[in-house]
């Protein structure tokens, strides 16, 4: 009697896991990426569609989610919950869609707000699968030079040039011949970071398992028997960079953030406190001495840059500035913050991160973007994935590795089908 009643519970409990992770209709397919359409570069037309006004009667009836903020953590859920015939309702404070995404025109020239370059692009790679889901394919990108960045640690006679590659095992093999006493750190580090590309979505399930089950495999100890990932998560930088070599250049470059395209990008860390005086002003109306003031930094850090690279000067065409008003404003970052969540180590400590969820103690309330991830362009789109699963109840990260595997497939049917026509 108590083994039949085990054998029902035990059938009962896979039938349920089943349908949970398998028996719910797929958001992703194939057929929903379509050819690329003509890029659009006439403004008006662009900002019909980037561009919408809110009104009242615009809104549909019966709206099955709102998603506050059309970032691309809140655009990726809007997403993937249109696509399974949601109807959602997108609300932006700014007057253009896109957040830390989108693009501004001024004076003729367009500059990009927080995108630059992005890796792991490559065909068939998880993150690019997912950006042909959202976007049906729309979104293109242009694959970056071979030589693509320079860093310059230094000034004057003492200064020294080290030049970045694109792609992982270009990057890798350029760095060795730059640092040639520092092979093995070299190859230690992308070791550390390809293994961590890897196994980051074991720390997005951290996120979707029941959180007493992710708390048990973090404190017993279970976790870290299977990665490293979950040790070297709440792991110093500094510390990393610091056993694997001496060399102070090659420390920065393990530290140096990617910027560049079209525009040249200068950043600083203020204080927030030196701008607050204007604070309740409107914006691009702060008045000619809040343009001088900020000016002022702008003008120093140009004389430090043309220090570096003289020919800019006689290039200079338009500068904008702006301030951590700026971010306030427009990203409702918490005193002009770069990201809202701090980045310390505490936040990326495993237990922080199997706390940390897309659900709140408010009911229908829920969270998306880099506050629930990282930050960033892939930790943004996957905080909107991860809420798109907790607010579908459904692992949405198991529809995409199938989806994969069913790329995969074909792109081995067709290489096969060249490979037969050439012989």
């Amino acid at each position: 009697m108590w083994l039949l009643v085990v054998v029902v519970c035990f059938l009962v409990w896979a039938v349920g896991t089943y349908w949970y992770l398998f028996g719910k209709p797929s958001p992703f397919s194939v057929e929903s990426v379509r050819p690329p359409g003509p890029l659009e570069l006439d403004q008006k037309k662009r900002h019909k569609i980037l561009k919408q006004g809110f009104r009242k009667e615009k809104v549909p009836e019966n709206l099955d989610a709102i998603v506050i903020g059309s970032g691309i953590g809140g655009m990726t859920a809007a997403a993937t919950l249109a696509k399974l015939g949601k109807r959602v309702l997108v609300l932006e404070q700014h007057d253009q869609a896109g957040g830390c995404c989108h693009t501004f025109t001024e004076k003729g020239f367009e500059f990009d707000i927080g995108l630059h370059y992005i890796g792991q692009l490559h065909e068939n790679s998880l993150f690019k699968i997912v950006m042909d889901q959202i976007t049906e394919g729309q979104v293109q990108f242009v694959e970056l030079d071979k030589h693509f960045d320079t860093i310059v640690i230094g000034t004057g006679e003492k200064s020294r040039k080290y030049t970045i590659y694109s792609g992982k095992t270009e990057m890798e093999e350029h760095l060795k011949e730059q640092f040639p006493d520092d092979t093995k750190a070299v190859e230690e580090f992308f070791k550390i970071m390809k293994m961590s590309a890897r196994k980051t979505h074991l720390l997005a399930a951290l996120k979707l398992i029941p959180q007493w089950v992710a708390l048990f495999l973090l404190k017993s100890g279970i976790a870290n028997l299977y990665s490293s990932i979950f040790r070297l998560v709440g792991t110093n930088a500094t510390a990393v960079a610091d056993s694997l070599t001496s060399n102070k250049d090659l420390h920065i470059i393990f530290y140096y953030l990617f910027y560049g395209k079209s525009c040249m990008t200068i950043l600083t860390v203020v204080n927030y406190e030196w701008f607050e005086e204007w604070k309740d002003t409107p914006v691009r109306k702060r008045g000619d001495d809040y343009l001088a003031y900020k000016m002022r930094f702008a003008n120093n850090l140009f004389d430090w840059a043309c220090s570096q690279y003289p020919k800019l000067r006689d290039k200079l065409v338009y500068q904008e500035v702006s301030t951590p008003l700026s971010n306030t404003h427009y990203l409702g970052r918490y005193l002009g913050a770069m990201y809202s969540a701090e980045h310390n180590l505490e936040r990326f400590q495993a237990e922080a991160i199997a706390r940390n969820r897309c659900d709140t103690p408010v009911k229908n309330l829920f969270i998306s973007g880099q506050d629930v991830f990282s930050c960033g362009i892939a930790g943004a789109l996957h905080g909107g994935l991860l809420c798109a699963s907790t607010v579908l109840k459904h692992i949405v990260y198991i529809d995409l590795l199938m989806l994969k595997k069913k790329l995969k497939k074909k792109k081995a049917r067709e290489t096969a089908e060249q490979v037969k026509k050439l012989l």
